[in-house]
């Protein structure tokens, strides 16, 4: 999505008419339903006006195209200016600019692609300005249908007008060479150098609406995690990580690499919502460290994404035994020795439990085994999808049982997006619609992100059967459309082989609890006859969910309230609440309250395209309506 576009002559008529500033800002409360910070406004006013002043050329063509802040397909990022038109043999010709702002940076040894900058009120790591122009537009070529079947031409570039470039530059030190000879470096007195760039590539005006084919261009489906794993663990490059991913990698490889040489123990933490690339980005770890002769394991408490993977990998290069003892539940530790492995990646670290075993009668307390048992730890975490009443992992006890082992510790943050259409604004809308926090996005979320409120269970189950059988127009594969549902309803023992037994049942609407295959549900083609829950579906993701939401969640008297009371008997997730509840009520309810809502935003965040649902409470129903009603696109 393209926040402002023009001609050049109508972008440098604008920026004359000291009026650029506000157009952008117009269409980017328009387009994106929010308002935008303080800093970034005064970044439109110093770049506009040096992009002005670069393109007051004769010779770049007025009628060219313009186009400032696009957004790239499934992620939150924005590319800030692109300028389009033909080259010398009349074809298509695009060329990206990445600004910046910076006027001082540092290179940053061991880590790829990784400079340090003032940012944020501080100095910071970042990727290098190169690498990120280069990145977006491997992202760009990734996800839009139109650049990749026209085969457009794209020519990144970064422009840090502010910044002197001297002898022996930091950010040209020929670590970096590789990306800025993808994507050129200008500075403060490169203007000419610059022009000469755009001149090169664009000589005649945009005829055909390049950026409009662009911003209209098909979102290609994007590369699922479980059906990347096996390319991945070869060492392929399957996912382009891009600004804090990046980082957060780097980072990861460097205190990896430390670890070998001393004794010093160290832990990361990884804090990232749902779609940050926690799960991309700990498989990414584990095949890299594994390519650097460590013993590193992926861990989880969920089976689910573990027994997607070994499905995926069987059958190869790897054998059986080798891949199970890659991906390890969180209670396999408490008879370990201390530092027995190199690395330990534990992905869903909120989900955690404190104690072991089928009865809780193991170890002494999970955080504490798998830091005893590595060098190095690297916890995934996500506070928002604590989904159970015995999920323990939390950043204040990663940290208490990290300092008792006298380690280091490094924080860190996801944010950049790749779920729900990379739409930041869904997810903040998300959580304001279920009350989990205020956000500013409390009246919409500003982009191309399918949500929809279905009045009857049948029709939505129609709709996710007929999502299913969807197919691509450039892959020939079809979307993988699930439904999903709050564990409301008993799953009966006696029909858990069978597709008749019909455990849930909503007026007439009569369907399955998923069967047996709990473990690799998320991948088997006939799930779509079968509802998931959060646990067959935390950790993975499909194209389009539906999402059935129970009467544990409900609208009164103004509010989104929670009723534990509404879970079926067998559901596990808040066994010890009802004990819990009798000595400390206040305690219970804010613990329930938390779990449910929890549960829900997980479920309708498991969708990359698209997420629909239906409510058993009308007044519930009908608040999502209104919600979404109020939207402002």
């Amino acid at each position: 999505m393209i926040v402002y576009e023009a001609t050049k002559a109508e972008f440098c008529q604008s920026v004359f008419d000291q009026t650029i500033v506000d157009e952008i800002y117009a269409m980017f409360q328009e387009k994106l339903g929010r308002k935008t910070s303080e800093a970034e406004i005064r970044s439109w006013e110093n770049s506009m006006e040096f992009m002005d002043k670069i393109l007051d050329d004769s010779e770049i063509p007025d009628d060219s195209s313009v186009a400032i802040e696009f957004t790239i397909p499934l992620t939150s990022k924005r590319i800030d200016f692109m300028i389009a038109g033909e080259d010398g043999n009349k074809d298509d010709s695009v060329i990206i600019i990445e600004l910046k702002q910076w006027d001082k940076a540092e290179k940053v040894e061991g880590k790829d692609a990784i400079v340090k900058t003032f940012l944020g009120g501080g100095i910071r790591e970042t990727t290098h300005p190169s690498y990120q122009a280069w990145s977006y537009t491997c992202l760009l070529k990734d996800f839009n249908q139109t650049v990749e079947e026209e085969d457009l031409p794209l020519y990144p570039c970064a422009y840090l007008h502010n910044y002197h470039f001297i002898d022996d530059d930091p950010l040209k030190d020929e670590m970096y060479e590789r990306y800025y000879d993808e994507a050129p470096l200008y500075g403060k007195g490169d203007r000419q150098k610059l022009r000469d760039f755009i001149k090169k590539y664009i000589k005649y005006g945009d005829e055909s609406d390049i950026l409009c084919r662009i911003d209209h261009g098909k979102i290609k489906p994007s590369k699922k995690l479980q059906d990347s794993i096996y390319s991945m663990l070869h060492g392929n490059d399957e996912f382009i990580m891009i600004d804090d991913q990046k980082v957060v990698y780097e980072t990861a490889i460097e205190m990896a690499d430390k670890s070998k040489d001393d004794d010093k123990k160290r832990v990361l933490i990884v804090e990232g919502g749902p779609g940050t690339g926690k799960s991309v980005l700990a498989i990414n770890l584990l095949a890299e460290i594994i390519n650097l002769d460590m013993v590193a394991l992926y861990v989880t408490k969920n089976s689910a994404p573990r027994n997607v993977f070994f499905e995926k990998l069987k059958g190869g290069d790897f054998s059986k035994t080798y891949i199970k003892n890659l991906f390890k539940s969180s209670g396999s530790f408490t008879q370990t020795e201390e530092n027995q492995f190199d690395v330990l990646i534990v992905d869903e670290a909120h989900r955690l439990n404190e104690k072991s075993g089928f009865f809780g009668n193991l170890g002494e307390n999970q955080v504490k085994e798998i830091i005893n048992s590595s060098k190095f730890s690297i916890f995934f975490i996500d506070k928002h999808q604590k989904i159970a009443f015995n999920d323990y992992g939390s950043i204040d006890a990663i940290e208490k049982f990290a300092n008792e082992a006298n380690a280091e510790i490094v924080r860190t943050e996801l944010i950049s997006q790749f779920r729900c259409n990379g739409s930041d604004g869904y997810l903040s809308w998300l959580d304001d619609v279920l009350e989990l926090e205020e956000t500013a996005n409390f009246d919409g979320f500003g982009i191309d992100y399918d949500f929809r409120v279905i009045d009857d269970a049948c029709e939505l189950r129609d709709l996710i059967f007929e999502k299913n059988q969807e197919i691509d127009e450039k892959t020939y594969k079809k979307y993988e459309a699930r439904l999903l549902a709050g564990y409301c309803w008993n799953w009966d023992r006696e029909g858990r082989e069978n597709t008749d037994y019909h455990d849930i049942r909503i007026g007439d609407f009569e369907m399955s609890w998923n069967l047996g295959n709990t473990d690799t549900w998320a991948i088997d083609e006939t799930s779509v006859n079968e509802v998931g829950c959060i646990h067959t579906s935390q950790g993975l993701e499909f194209d389009y969910v539906g999402v059935i939401i129970g009467e544990d969640m409900r609208y009164e008297n103004g509010n989104i309230v929670t009723d534990f009371n509404a879970r079926a008997k067998t559901d596990q997730s808040l066994k010890g609440i009802k004990t819990f509840y009798k000595t400390n009520p206040d305690g219970a309810l804010k613990v329930a309250d938390e779990i449910i809502k929890n549960t829900y935003r997980t479920l309708m965040t498991r969708g990359m395209k698209g997420c629909y649902v239906y409510c058993e409470d009308m007044a519930l129903q009908t608040y999502f309506k209104e919600r979404l009603e109020n939207i402002k696109h």
